[in-house]
């Protein structure tokens, strides 16, 4: 028989919990939300989207991740983009120019206007012929912008981290399953051929039995620092802001225009969560689908030794695997019969203490007796953002649902907790708290500036 988690990875939506909530869970989640219940728009699709029928999106943070989802979402046939939103007028508008300039090529004239342009991303969400939304803002307006697209009626792509914080998460997740919605996460690895496949070795046995994973990413962030600068015309600093403190503008956190790096917004608490929860929620993430805990999470949460150390948290499972945050990039596997490396496009295989393989396309022949007909098999998706509008289409849950998404955040925001605060936690990860008096319930969320709330 499957366990609930491999029916999730195998898009099974047939289980209660997925599709539908009994009364006194639907009302445990409008508590974490804060809210009375919205009415479902009159407009929900039906179990099916016709397999002919356009989807229609919507883009909210146009900055430069968000620039090449929508580059990569007009190149699919099967989609027709409707709007953009940024508070950066010159951002906003040059996302528009991208969709009208795509769509004109074709055109007899070689003109289109067709894409409308928001700084406000809840005019955006409130318009009835929009299906789906792609977020992918500073990581302080996930939760709000995720929640407000599903309450009318849209289904989300946001990029990862899902959530700033734990409660945002689980807010995130209850308004998806309230509404019936599908909600991508953009931990696209889980898309990627290197880490299905060390994730089936380990699930399978190939290394023996798990006794600690080593997960190398930067440090946590620190609080916002930064001097002030003069406000500079046409970016609404004050919606940038949103939900987070009052502060002076600065062009590390929202540079102007059309730039072309990641800005260093994610490495100050009040907007983001460092390298612990950027490149955290990727691997961190491999670690819980690998280990199989994607319903779930530790029991225990230990700060480093050393009390100025930006790495060197750990936490562990129920089972006795402990997971190992160090300084670096990549997952490291370690079994009483060996191990495994990967990142991306990097996997090395040990069994014992020779080297297999060198390269996830090694020794196929290994493989296949490593992993044979009968082995167990995750969800197999080879195009991220095509598995979202497949999800769409079929109503099955994608590759990395907003509950994936959510514990997988929720191990990033355990980590800088750890790092915040120096404490030893237990945790509760069926109710999603801490244990024996351990940690502050404060520590799970944050407080929003007015007028701003999960409501």
């Amino acid at each position: 028989m499957k366990t609930r988690a491999e029916r999730v990875y195998n898009g099974d939506t047939s289980m209660k919990s997925t599709t539908s909530l009994n009364r006194r869970r639907f009302l445990q989640y409008a508590a974490v939300a804060g809210s009375a219940p919205f009415l479902l728009p009159a407009r929900l699709w039906a179990a099916e989207t016709p397999a002919n029928s356009q989807i229609t999106l919507g883009f909210i943070g146009m900055g430069t991740q968000n620039r090449f989802l929508l580059s990569t979402f007009l190149r699919h046939e099967q989609t027709r983009v409707l709007a953009v939103c940024d508070v950066d007028t010159t951002r906003r508008e040059n996302a528009k120019n991208m969709v009208e300039k795509f769509y004109a090529e074709p055109t007899a004239n070689g003109t289109y206007k067709g894409c409308a342009a928001y700084n406000d991303f809840r005019e955006l969400v409130a318009r009835k012929d929009i299906d789906g939304v792609v977020i992918a803002t500073p990581d302080h307006w996930h939760a709000l912008t995720a929640i407000a697209a599903a309450r009318a009626g849209k289904d989300v792509y946001c990029e990862k981290p899902l959530s700033h914080t734990i409660l945002e998460g689980k807010a995130m997740v209850g308004a998806v399953r309230d509404h019936q919605r599908m909600l991508q996460t953009g931990s696209m690895q889980r898309s990627s051929r290197e880490f299905r496949t060390a994730c089936e070795l380990v699930r399978n046995g190939a290394i023996g039995k798990i006794t600690r994973v080593e997960v190398a990413v930067s440090g946590p962030p620190i609080a916002c620092d930064l001097p002030g600068e003069p406000d500079e015309p046409g970016l609404d600093w004050d919606f940038w802001l949103g939900p987070a403190p009052k502060r002076p503008f600065n062009s590390a956190l929202s540079p102007r225009g059309v730039h072309q790096h990641f800005p260093a917004w994610r490495n100050y608490r009040e907007y983001g969560g460092g390298g612990v929860c950027d490149w955290g929620a990727h691997h961190f993430d491999i670690a819980q689908w690998a280990l199989g805990f994607d319903d779930s999470g530790p029991v225990e949460v230990l700060p480093p030794a050393d009390p100025g150390a930006t790495h060197g948290a750990r936490y562990r499972y129920a089972n006795g695997v402990e997971v190992l945050h160090l300084d670096g990039n990549g997952i490291t596997f370690f079994g009483d019969k060996g191990k495994l490396y990967v990142n991306r496009g990097q996997f090395q295989l040990w069994i014992g203490q020779e080297q297999k393989a060198k390269d996830v396309g090694d020794c196929p022949q290994m493989l296949k007796e490593l992993l044979p007909a009968s082995a167990v098999r995750l969800y197999n998706s080879y195009d991220h953002l095509g598995d979202w509008l497949k999800s769409m289409r079929t109503r099955k849950l994608p590759i990395c649902d907003v509950a994936i998404g959510a514990r997988t955040a929720t191990i990033c925001n355990l980590v800088n907790i750890a790092y915040f605060y120096r404490k030893p936690l237990k945790w509760d990860p069926l109710k999603e708290e801490f244990k024996d008096g351990t940690g502050d319930p404060k520590w799970l969320g944050r407080d929003y500036r007015s007028p701003w709330n999960l409501s």
